[in-house]
Parts: structure tokens; sequence; C-alpha cells
């Protein structure tokens, strides 16, 4: 199996900086040539980070698909008590988002590599994820559907996706798959679909 960007080590390396406001705090994000949303942190993660909120018995988050880091590194900025951990099948992704956890001064936050929940070995109160859609249908339905052995019970997984890149054929595969499956916000075409286990 092929995956999006998975062999970028080699690319011309043209490290940059993201500023970005969450929540009255200020992050930096180190980018580069060779990941999602190079230049900016794209609208889709915008519109999830907004509508999160995190419970204070919630105490476990894991980003999925975590590219530089923008959902698990905002989550943990504002939600302190979380210990988080990023994924990503994406080499350089991962270098960058360790580089982003240490500019923020982030503690009880990792970011290692896997397909999909390949290395990841524990269990989850939240799973996040704006799913690598260039990826394909495939590894999309993976994140959602492998989502469940991954939650705690009463585990949640938030996803973001637009309508015309599969989020009516998302919500129903997160639908046969817990049981339930919600839009908790719509936005100029992104859903932010929410599943409980």
């Amino acid at each position: 199996m092929t995956h999006y960007y998975t062999n970028n080590i080699d690319l011309k390396s043209q490290k940059t900086q993201i500023s970005f406001q969450y929540r009255g705090h200020h992050l930096v994000f180190i980018s580069d040539s060779g990941v999602f949303s190079k230049e900016r942190i794209d609208y889709g993660s915008r519109v999830l980070l907004e509508s999160m909120n995190i419970q204070s018995h919630q105490k476990t988050l894991l980003d999925v698909g975590c590219g530089y880091g923008t959902l698990g590194i905002s989550l943990k900025k504002v939600y302190l008590w979380l210990h988080v951990e990023m994924v990503d099948v994406n080499e350089r992704a991962i270098a960058l988002a360790n580089e982003s956890i240490e500019y923020n001064q982030e503690n009880d936050i990792i970011a290692y590599k896997s397909s999909v929940y390949e290395n990841v070995k524990d269990t989850f109160d939240i799973i996040v994820s704006n799913p690598p859609i260039r990826a394909g249908k495939k590894v999309v339905f993976e994140i959602l559907e492998k989502a469940y052995d991954h939650l705690n019970n009463q585990g949640e997984l938030f996803i973001v996706i637009q309508k015309k890149q599969g989020a009516p054929s998302a919500k129903k595969k997160m639908e046969d798959v817990f049981g339930n499956c919600e839009i908790i916000k719509r936005d100029k075409g992104y859903f932010i679909l929410k599943s409980v286990k």
C-alpha cells in the first residue's frame, strides 16, 4: 500500500514557522515541504479545534495522521491534564511534530511513526483525526473502523471531513462501527463528526 507523502524525507527542506492562536494561547508550528497544509493551519483543523470541548475526566488523546502536530499540540496547550500521543506515517511530519512539541515547551506529549494504528499500543479517551483524504478511502475507513479498538469505553472519536470528500460515507461508516454518529458542526462544507464507543 502506498501512502501519500510517505517517502518524502529526501525532499528539499524549506522549514517555516506557522503562528496560530487557539483559545487565548499562542502556538508556533514548524512546517516544511512534503507535509499537508505546509503554509498555514488548514481550515478543517481550525473548525475541528473550535468544536472541541474536552472534559476533565477525559485524560488521554490520540491524534491520527497528525502532520506537524496541529491538533494534538493545540489541544494539549489548552487542556493541560491530557496525555497526548500523535501518529503519522510520514517521517518528516513526525520530525516536525517533535520539533513543534519542543518549540511550544509541551510535556506529556509524544509523536511517533505509525501507519494508522500499527504502532499504537494503548487505548484512549479521545481520538481526533483530520484524515489524509489523498491516501484514499481505504485508509480513511481504516482510521474510522480501528478507532473503536483503541478507545476506552465511552471514548469519543472526532473527525473533520469535507462533504465533497466523503463526509456522508464517513458518517455512515462511523454509524456502522459505533452505532452512532453525530454531526456536531458544519462550516463551509466541512463536517465535524463524532462517535461515542
